[in-house]
């Protein structure tokens, strides 16, 4: 019938879906260099699925802000750029303050023990673990969205928090990359002092908190002239920045 589409089939599906889970924990954990091409026919080609697989795993990488879509090019990892992470962490440091504050204005007593709850869960959860090398955990990971997320949640907004549910999701790779740039920043203390000021009541100190703690992500993407850098070595190599 013209018009219609064909629905993918389910086996197609969930290969689409184990190839995307394969490649973003490849790029998270820093298998590919910034910048690195992502050839959909070699990918294929070692994984032993179709083309078409591939393409539909990539696209969804692309969405995630994972991967770009290169005119004429195929796909890669993003780079290093002034453009795609200092606009996401400007955007970043214009919304998340604001929505604190009316977090803070409007969260109820329960909300105050979720926030509670969320920052001990993250103190106890381990950033790194052995059969993840240096790489974030992934337990610790999801402990760190949720601990900022529930921060937010006081608002009441649903569409503030899907805003801030793209921007997370579209900074995990720069933040991954800032944490290998900066081991020695004290993140827990940050985080500390965020629950602290927010447990308070006290939005002017929290805002400020969480705006310095979202810039300084983004400052460890820049090297000393504060120009981000348009390459760098595998994440995993690096070292505190010299």
């Amino acid at each position: 019938m013209t018009g219609t589409t064909t629905p993918a089939s389910p086996g197609k599906q969930m290969l689409s879906e184990q190839v995307h889970a394969q490649l973003r924990d490849v790029i998270m954990r820093g298998g590919y260099a910034p910048g690195d091409a992502l050839k959909p026919q070699d990918l294929a080609k070692e994984r032993g699925v179709s083309l078409a697989v591939v393409r539909e795993a990539l696209v969804r990488l692309v969405g995630e802000g994972l991967a770009d879509r290169l005119p004429n090019r195929g796909f890669a990892v993003p780079s290093f750029s002034d453009r795609r992470w200092q606009e996401i962490a400007e955007a970043r440091r214009v919304i998340e303050p604001v929505v604190l504050r009316m977090s803070i204005e409007r969260g109820d007593v329960d909300w105050e023990a979720r926030v509670r709850a969320a920052h001990h869960r993250l103190v106890r959860t381990p950033a790194h673990v052995p059969e993840e090398g240096e790489y974030y955990s992934g337990a610790w990971s999801e402990a760190h969205r949720d601990f900022h997320r529930t921060l937010l949640e006081g608002c009441g907004n649903p569409t503030l928090l899907e805003t801030f549910d793209r921007l997370w999701t579209a900074s995990e790779l720069a933040r991954r990359w800032s944490a290998h740039r900066n081991p020695g920043r004290d993140g827990a203390k940050e985080h500390r002092l965020l629950e602290e000021a927010v447990l308070a009541r006290d939005a002017d100190t929290a805002a400020a908190v969480l705006a310095r703690h979202l810039t300084l992500t983004a400052a460890a993407l820049s090297d000393d002239s504060g120009r981000v850098q348009a390459r760098c070595p595998n994440p995993g190599a690096l070292g505190p920045d010299r």
